[in-house]
C-alpha cells in the first residue's frame, strides 16, 4: 500500500489492535477450523497484526504486501521463520502454485485500495486459484453504499504519541458517487503543524464479487455485514465480507 507509507505511523497508532483482533478473531478461527486450514495467506497484510494472530494459532502463514515499509514493520514486530513469512507482492501477481494453500484473506478494506475494479477482481481470482479444493477466500471491505453521498463524516478523534511528537489524529470518510475517501488530519500539538491525506477507495459490488468468485471455481459464496455473522444489507451494513469456498 504505497499510498499509505507516509502515514503508516498514524494508521498504526489510530487502531486499537487488541480490541479489533478480539472482535475479528473468532470469525476467522471458526472459519479456519471448519475448512481445516493449516496454511494461510494474508494478502495486503500491512503491518502484519492479523497474520501474526493466525500464526499464534499454530498455522503456517504468509503475509504479503506491495509496500516494502509495511513489510519491514511486520518483520520488526513479529519476526520471520519457516512458518511465518513476509513477501513483497501486488494484487495481480500469483500467490503460489495452484491449490497450495488452505485459506487466503484480504481484509481491512485493503482490496478496495486496488486501482480499479478489474484489478480487485483479478486479486480475488489469484486468491481462489491458490486455494485448494474445499479451502476458502475471504475479503472484507468497507461497504461504500452505507455512507451518504456528500460531506465528510468524521468518525474518530484520538490523541497519540507519534515519532513526530504528541499529536491529535482525526479520521473521517466520505463518498462521492461510486468512490470513497478516507481522510486523515494529524495536528502536532507542539507547534500545531498539520499533515493531511485523502486515500480513495473503490465501491465494490456484491454481485460483481460473487461473479468473480464463481468464475474461478467457488462453489459456495456467502456475504456478511460484519464479523458477528450478520446478514449483509447493501444500504445499512458497515462491512461487506465475502467468504468464497472453492469446489
Amino acid at each position: 500500500m504505497p499510498a499509505l507509507d507516509d502515514f503508516a505511523d498514524v494508521y498504526e497508532a489510530m487502531i486499537d489492535w487488541p480490541k479489533r483482533l478480539a472482535n475479528e478473531g473468532p470469525f476467522f478461527r471458526q472459519l479456519f477450523q471448519r475448512c481445516g486450514a493449516g496454511r494461510v495467506t494474508d494478502v495486503a497484510c500491512g503491518t502484519g497484526h492479523h497474520a501474526a494472530m493466525f500464526h499464534s494459532w499454530g498455522l503456517s502463514v504468509e503475509g504479503s504486501d506491495l509496500s516494502q515499509p509495511m513489510l519491514h514493520r511486520a518483520r520488526a514486530a513479529w519476526g520471520e521463520s519457516q512458518t511465518l513469512r513476509w513477501t513483497l507482492r501486488g494484487f495481480d501477481q500469483p500467490i503460489g502454485p495452484p491449490g497450495s494453500i488452505d485459506a487466503a484473506v484480504c481484509i481491512g478494506n485493503s482490496l478496495a485500495l486496488a486501482p480499479d475494479a478489474a484489478t480487485a477482481h483479478q486479486a480475488l481470482r489469484q486468491m481462489l486459484t491458490a486455494v485448494r479444493p474445499g479451502g476458502v477466500a475471504v475479503v472484507q471491505v468497507v461497504n461504500l453504499w452505507s455512507i451518504p453521498d456528500g460531506p465528510c463524516l468524521w468518525q474518530k478523534t484520538t490523541r497519540k504519541t507519534l515519532p513526530q511528537g504528541e499529536s491529535l489524529i482525526l479520521k473521517g470518510v466520505h463518498r462521492c458517487s461510486g468512490r470513497g475517501f478516507v481522510e486523515l488530519a494529524v495536528i502536532r500539538l507542539a507547534d500545531t503543524s498539520l499533515r493531511c491525506q485523502g486515500v480513495p477507495f473503490l465501491g465494490l459490488e456484491q454481485g460483481d464479487l460473487e461473479s468473480a468468485a464463481r468464475d474461478c471455481g467457488a462453489a459456495e459464496v456467502n456475504f456478511f455485514g460484519g464479523y458477528q455473522g450478520e446478514a449483509y444489507e447493501e444500504h445499512r451494513s458497515g462491512d461487506l465480507i465475502i467468504v468464497a469456498q472453492k469446489s
